[in-house]
């Protein structure tokens, strides 16, 4: 499947537009990791456990996003746009969303 930012796809046509499609994931963020994360702040560099989990949840929204338009019977999903968004009462939870336009192109 191919999956792109652009509206278009170089060398194809689309022929078929389906519908928007998302794929969400929500993840909770381990009190261990938002510790390190604290000392990280203070002490500066990255938070190599927060990104681990942002780049896992980032691939599963994409996977969903994509199960979704598959199942619509398209081939391609244009326009992909990734959201993040910061849950919860403490911000403990994470949403990430994948979203695109799921066409058919030849």
């Amino acid at each position: 499947m191919i999956v792109t930012t652009t509206q278009t796809i170089e060398g194809k046509r689309i022929v078929d537009y389906k519908e928007v499609v998302f794929g969400e994931v929500i993840i909770g963020i381990n009190v261990f990791k938002d510790l390190f994360a604290g000392v990280r702040n203070i002490v500066g560099g990255r938070s190599k456990s927060y990104e681990e989990e942002l780049i896992k949840a980032r691939n599963k929204a994409m996977a969903e996003m994509q199960e979704r338009a598959e199942q619509l019977g398209a081939n391609a999903v244009v326009a992909v746009d990734i959201d993040y968004q910061v849950l919860g009462a403490d911000n403990g939870m994470m949403m990430v969303i994948a979203s695109g336009t799921a066409v058919y192109c030849q």
